[in-house]
């Protein structure tokens, strides 16, 4: 089983993707934002792309590697990526479930207001490529393509995780972190998510 969590930069999607593994018994985060920064690294800047979305290389791979862990391993695989490009869908996710690999699929969603808030804890500001991105990708990611839409402006990191999983028919694990713990889980999650953009960028 796969469950992708989708949804524009800054929505919530690798933190709610952390949380969810620690509250599923076998479960594994797949993040294919980083074979993007690896192939963008080692092509030369001339005749680089934009977005590492545009190669079939990384399309390709990607519904190979997810593939490959569906059918060796037994537990839940989540997979926190923004994918709003219909045909990029249909190239994974899509081909994916035509061959038999069960899906779950959540968008994260917010306002404009709420998104800005937490790309300005992320340290991107309004000239970071994810703010400039923002909006198209918000608009896109309304289409019925990317259902199920979870509205999350008012909703906690925890309800955002019983959400997925009830909506993947997934039992969650207790959770007997303090405040504070789970504060410090969370901010570790995004302090290293920051560092590997900054360590390929760099």
């Amino acid at each position: 089983m796969i469950i992708w969590i989708n949804g524009t930069f800054g929505s919530g999607k690798t933190t709610a993707a952390y949380e969810l593994q620690r509250r599923i018994k076998d479960s594994f985060v797949y993040d294919p934002e980083r074979f993007g920064y690896v192939l963008m690294a080692n092509i030369p800047k001339e005749i680089a792309k934009g977005d590492f979305q545009d190669y079939p290389l990384w399309r390709e791979a990607n519904f190979q590697l997810l593939k490959q862990l569906a059918l060796e391993y037994k537990g839940a695989i989540i997979v926190p990526m923004t994918l709003t490009n219909e045909r990029y869908f249909e190239e994974i996710v899509g081909k994916l479930r035509d061959v038999g690999i069960i899906v779950h699929h959540f968008t994260l969603t917010a306002s404009k207001p709420t998104i800005e808030k937490r790309l300005k804890k992320r340290f991107e500001g309004k000239k970071s490529w994810a703010y400039q991105q923002m909006e198209g990708r918000l608009k896109s990611l309304e289409d019925e393509k990317f259902k199920e839409h979870l509205q999350t402006d008012s909703m906690s990191v925890e309800e955002v995780v019983e959400a997925i999983a009830r909506g993947s028919g997934l039992d969650l694990l207790p959770d007997h972190r303090s405040g504070l713990k789970k504060k410090i889980d969370r901010l570790t999650v995004k302090l290293k998510e920051i560092g590997l953009v900054k360590q390929v960028k760099g």
